[in-house]
């Protein structure tokens, strides 16, 4: 796992010990980032599900000026920590330990880009759509962007949000909204 682009570029990321968190690949990393290129450069970011914080370190390296990073497992908050230090992406990054319904509440100001990549089968996707929703955290030209499995469908309308996009990478779906 790498960084592909932008100033970190070529740099090696941590991963995990055991499959107990699946980073995204750089195949759909790369189509990710090709598809929200123009909302990069100076956005604000919300790495929900963050993992290794892979996403996030990736758009703080093509040009976001912060991302917030949330994720309830030790083991992965000690991973996205590392992974900042490593590249030396402090200035822009925040870790916010905890369970995701309470992170989306008290999280405040809103986002150009909320990226969703919870453990798959779990069900958190439709909450966290309603959370988001409830608290505004979306600014009003934002986009939310949901991996998951692609066999699990998503509805073209979510808690005010319209599915504008949708790709297939392998087994894996990329839904995006704004």
């Amino acid at each position: 796992m790498r960084i592909i682009a932008g100033e970190y570029k070529g740099r090696r990321l941590e991963s995990p010990a055991d499959y107990s968190v699946r980073p995204t690949t750089d195949k759909v990393k790369e189509a990710l980032f090709s598809i929200l290129t123009e909302k990069i450069w100076g956005s604000r970011v919300l790495d929900l599900f963050s993992g290794t914080g892979n996403l996030g370190i990736e758009a703080l390296s093509r040009g976001a000026r912060e991302c917030v990073f949330c994720d309830s497992s030790r083991e992965s908050l000690r991973l996205i920590k590392s992974n900042i230090a490593h590249c030396k992406a402090q200035d822009g990054a925040r870790v916010v330990p905890g369970d995701f319904r309470k992170t989306l509440a008290n999280l405040e100001g809103e986002f150009d880009i909320i990226l969703l990549d919870p453990p798959y089968g779990k069900g958190f996707l439709e909450p966290a759509f309603e959370i988001i929703s409830q608290q505004s955290l979306l600014a009003e030209d934002g986009v939310i962007v949901a991996e998951h499995r692609k066999e699990e469908e998503m509805p073209d309308e979510l808690y005010g949000f319209t599915k504008i996009k949708e790709r297939k990478y392998g087994v894996i779906k990329l839904s995006i909204y704004s």
